[in-house]
């Protein structure tokens, strides 16, 4: 056989042998799964989202009155404290005149109607600083009593005033003015004496000094 006629033989035979086709092997599949797995984290993190905001969108009011609790609480105490100070101090200005057996002082400095406190100091070996105050009660009648009680006397905290009421410092209870000088005992003021003699509020020496014992705290 002739080597032409053997060479168009093997091309036949070549011809019709099956060709393995080489097929591209894509990663179709992975890329599925990777794309399936992404849009589920980012599902889970929108939801996450939404949770945390909603979260924070409920905690802020919250916080927001908490903040307006505590303002409140802080103005409170300053007024309460500027209003102790206040009624502690107004008896500045209010004159006085002071003999051996009295003192005295003008009708007219209580018509306002506040409590006006003030102190005598004794000039004896036991010194002792005696603390009372006076004020024209919602009735028109002036009153007087020592700034202390006897159930709180020893905390030294005495009263101050709180619209038509006297407020025992320690304790927090309130007496109308009205009662002053009329009840005495447990947290009531302490009743000092007094006289209204020609325009003036008169209170006898030895009176305040009944009131030593209630500052004595040695």
């Amino acid at each position: 056989m002739s080597k032409k006629k053997k060479s168009q033989k093997n091309k036949r035979i070549s011809a019709n042998k099956p060709v393995a086709k080489k097929e591209a092997v894509l990663p179709i599949k992975a890329e599925n799964n990777k794309a399936q797995k992404a849009t589920s984290e980012d599902k889970r993190a929108a939801k996450k989202a939404i949770v945390l905001g909603t979260k924070k969108k409920n905690r802020l009011p919250v916080v927001s009155l908490a903040v307006v609790v505590c303002l409140l609480i802080a103005g409170g105490v300053f007024f309460m404290s500027r209003k102790e100070q206040k009624t502690a101090s107004v008896a500045d200005v209010v004159s006085s005149e002071v003999s051996t057996t009295t003192v005295s002082y003008p009708v007219s400095a209580f018509d306002d109607g506040q409590a006006k406190h003030f102190e005598y100091a004794t000039h004896a070996s036991d010194a002792v600083t005696v603390k009372y105050f006076i004020l024209k009660s919602s009735d028109g009648v002036i009153r007087a009593a020592f700034d202390a009680c006897d159930v709180c006397w020893r905390a030294g905290k005495g009263y101050y005033q709180s619209e038509d009421v006297m407020v025992c410092r320690n304790c927090g209870r309130t007496f109308a003015s009205v009662l002053v000088n009329e009840v005495k005992g447990g947290c009531n003021p302490a009743p000092l004496n007094r006289k209204i003699v020609d325009g003036k509020v008169v209170i006898q020496v030895e009176d305040i000094l009944e009131g030593k014992q209630y500052f004595s705290f040695l």
